[in-house]
């Protein structure tokens, strides 16, 4: 019989009740996202439920117990006296501030798309077949990118251009760029309002997300040097670009080397490719912390089935580290690849012929 060591199955099962709370907790992060509650709190100060109520148009009873559960996790402040609750300023840049570099309601809308897929995640488990991008909750599309574009504001034009080689001269003078899994097309847009002499062409596979980054571009009064079009990231059109970029999307292939191939091909003489890929190391033992936990989660749920779904199915995950990425980019004929810049969530690299 296996000997229990008491301590060490006590640490487990405070660990195991944490994520339990945590998990139903995130069920109501994406609710309080959802129905504005993090938004009417943030810089409001002390609110009853029955005031936030008001200012949400929700209903008390339940806004009370929304607030509880807050409260007990940390994410609000209870004022006993008034039996009042109150977002302090460093939650509300986490949680209702979607301007904010850390802002991270996104990714709990991104994750309640992937309980609504159970079924189908659970059938690719016992099948081993894929399960594409365009066939989950559509809350996935826009939760992907509410948690992607705030790095993306912060970082993009900030620093992760600058620290390519030659290539900010190159936007600031005018140059061809191309966006490939551009997605609604958040990043292609803050690129083209930062460099008002370049064009930009922005790829993706998923028609409406094309047609939404279309709308953005439009929004963002852009669309006279922007366009998007749908197209696999190995088939897309045009040649000679300066600037190719992958953002958070070359995992997501199903044959990753082939598209690096048809980028290299796309590329001008002197032109690079900027990969932006979760932050990873290169063995797993280096993943094995509350990041590397999400990743892998959002890989086993999102990614890996996107890529079995696909032509080739490598599966390259979404903590390949970026000696993997390397061997990647280097099959496709790419000879030299280095690290420039990495955030909490993000690696990006400089690949050039």
């Amino acid at each position: 019989m296996t000997t229990i060591d008491q301590h060490r199955l006590e640490q487990f099962v405070g660990q195991a009740v944490s994520d339990m709370a945590a998990a139903v907790s995130g069920l109501l992060v994406h609710l309080g996202d959802r129905l504005g509650l993090y938004r009417a709190m943030a810089g409001a100060g002390p609110l009853t439920a029955r005031e936030l109520a008001q200012r949400t148009g929700t209903a008390p009873r339940y806004v009370r117990e929304w607030l509880c559960n807050q409260a007990a996790g940390g994410y609000v402040v209870h004022h006993p006296l008034r039996d009042a609750f109150e977002l302090p300023a460093e939650q509300a840049a986490v949680l209702a501030r979607e301007d904010s570099p850390v802002f991270l309601a996104g990714a709990y809308e991104a994750i309640a798309s992937c309980y609504s897929d159970h079924e189908q995640l659970a059938e690719a488990f016992g099948t081993g077949a894929g399960f594409g991008w365009e066939q989950h909750d559509e809350r996935l599309f826009s939760g992907v990118r509410r948690l992607f574009h705030p790095s993306y504001a912060a970082y993009l034009t900030g620093e992760w251009i600058p620290a390519l080689d030659g290539v900010e001269a190159k936007l600031k003078g005018g140059a061809s760029v191309a966006d490939v899994g551009c997605g609604l097309g958040g990043s292609t847009v803050l690129m083209a309002a930062a460099y008002p002499r370049s064009t930009f062409a922005g790829f993706d596979c998923h028609g409406p997300s094309v047609e939404a980054a279309r709308a953005a571009a439009v929004a963002g009064a852009v669309h006279h040097r922007v366009r998007f079009e749908e197209a696999a990231a190995d088939a897309f059109a045009g040649t000679g670009f300066d600037l190719v970029c992958l953002f958070d999307c070359l995992h997501d292939m199903g044959d990753p080397v082939g598209a690096a191939r048809h980028i290299r091909a796309a590329l001008a003489p002197d032109g690079t490719l900027m990969l932006v890929e979760p932050a990873a190391g290169d063995g797993l033992e280096h993943n094995l912390n509350p990041v590397g936990r999400a990743f892998y989660g959002f890989s086993t749920a999102v990614c890996t089935p996107a890529s079995l779904a696909q032509p080739v199915g490598l599966g390259l995950g979404a903590q390949a580290g970026p000696a993997r990425l390397a061997e990647v980019l280097a099959e496709a004929g790419f000879s030299r690849v280095r690290e420039v810049a990495r955030t909490p969530f993000h690696l990006i690299l400089e690949a050039r012929c």
